[in-house]
């Protein structure tokens, strides 16, 4: 029985357990909430390989390289394709809030008015990227710090030379042995997927989203055009790479993605499938990846961009084209500094709502209104946030050539 279990692809068992998930939810209603301590479990799990997934892979990916300068060539491209499709899935959203006008006759007179966190600008983000203490930031689980110290001894490693090989081969070893980890906790990913969505409808997911129809569709809709154009154009014709292979080999790390809408607790299977479905090079996933999780918000961007002009059009605001490219503006800024945990966008609108003279008040009402409804809208952008990491962590291994092709067309590992 067993053996049946496990001959079946992991993506096939995780849509199995998505499907049946959404029916039980439904038929079940709020006693699905009993449990959802699965999937907080399968939750955790995944959470525990994140930072020393990270620290190993990355200090040996560095050494792997065998020269620092290749990194600062590697870093300028990562950002930009990143800041590029960005800029792209904001256009894309602009466009469709236009055309489907989804806040248009929305009623926000039952929406409670939801006091907004603080949230860290990008700037802020990114001075704390130095950590005071390592072992600190190892322990806090700040990503950013442990990027730029992994990279620092990763470079230290290969200025030491012959000396350091000792280190090199234990960071090697450790990444070996994390990846096997991740493969494991896989496994449980169909019963984790299953209690999470189970959840996520018995409390009345699905039935909230009608409420806002026309919203939802501008944001699943731009997402799927975000992924299967923007994406597999990319991959068709800008690597001339068959775009189906491609999408079959991330499959697994969009369904994780999309039931636990968190980029940086998906990050140890998007780098898993990285380099056993898609030929990409170690020396490329273990630093592309962990940035792009923290910096790489395409489902975010365009879904902050519908919001801005769906309040807008709630409250009856009207917008030139100058607060287009203003909102379009301050979107990316905002989604650089966007934490990849669950419906982190929220608390990012208030900048992007003030920088088309909305107030305060009229923010907090929006962000009340969707907050109901927000985790399943929320899925399908965490979906595209690492479909997108994965793309420009393929651009980049091609073209620096770090890509196995034949690894990339052959059938994804399971």
């Amino acid at each position: 029985m067993l053996q049946k279990w496990f001959a079946i692809e992991l993506w096939k068992r995780i849509m199995v357990a998505l499907v049946l998930g959404v029916i039980v939810g439904l038929i079940w209603g709020e006693g699905a909430e009993s449990i959802k301590w699965i999937g907080d479990i399968f939750i955790r799990l995944i959470r525990m390989l994140i930072i020393p997934l990270i620290f190993t892979t990355l200090v040996s990916g560095v050494v792997a390289m065998g020269d620092p300068k290749k990194l600062g060539s590697i870093g300028l491209k990562t950002i930009a394709l990143y800041m590029g499709t960005t800029a792209v899935a904001i256009v894309i959203g602009l466009t469709l809030a236009a055309i489907l006008q989804p806040g248009a006759g929305v009623d926000l007179a039952g929406a409670a008015p939801q006091t907004l966190e603080a949230t860290k600008t990008a700037a802020e983000r990114m001075y704390g990227i130095i950590p005071i203490n390592p072992i600190a930031a190892l322990a806090s689980g700040n990503v950013l710090a442990v990027i730029f110290f992994s990279i620092l001894l990763g470079i230290g490693i290969l200025l030491a030379g012959e000396k350091a090989a000792p280190v090199s081969k234990l960071f090697e070893a450790g990444a070996a042995v994390m990846l096997k980890i991740t493969h494991m906790v896989m496994e449980v990913a169909p019963f984790g997927v299953f209690a999470l969505i189970a959840w996520i409808i018995g409390i009345g997911g699905i039935k909230t989203l009608f409420a806002v129809a026309a919203l939802g569709i501008a944001v699943y809709g731009g997402c799927l055009f975000q992924i299967f154009v923007v994406y597999g154009s990319i991959i068709r014709f800008g690597l001339r790479l068959p775009a189906g292979r491609f999408f079959q080999g991330i499959l697994d790390a969009q369904m994780v993605a999309y039931s636990t809408d968190s980029s940086a607790a998906t990050l140890p299977v998007t780098m898993s499938v990285a380099e056993a479905n898609l030929g990409i090079k170690k020396t490329i996933s273990s630093s592309v990846l962990p940035l792009g999780a923290t910096i790489n918000m395409d489902g975010t961007a365009l879904y902050v961009g519908i919001v801005a002009l769906f309040a807008a059009q709630a409250f009856g605001i009207d917008l030139d084209f100058a607060d287009y490219l203003i909102i379009g503006l301050t979107t990316t800024l905002v989604s650089i500094g966007a934490a990849g945990v669950p419906s982190a966008s929220l608390f990012l609108l208030a900048a992007v709502l003030e920088s088309i003279g909305m107030t305060a008040g009229q923010t907090a009402i929006i962000v009340g209104f969707l907050l109901p409804f927000d985790r399943i809208l929320d899925m399908m952008r965490t979906a595209t946030n690492i479909s997108g990491d994965l793309v420009v962590a393929t651009v980049v291994a091609k073209t620096e050539g770090e890509f196995d092709e034949a690894s990339f067309r052959a059938a994804p590992v399971e």
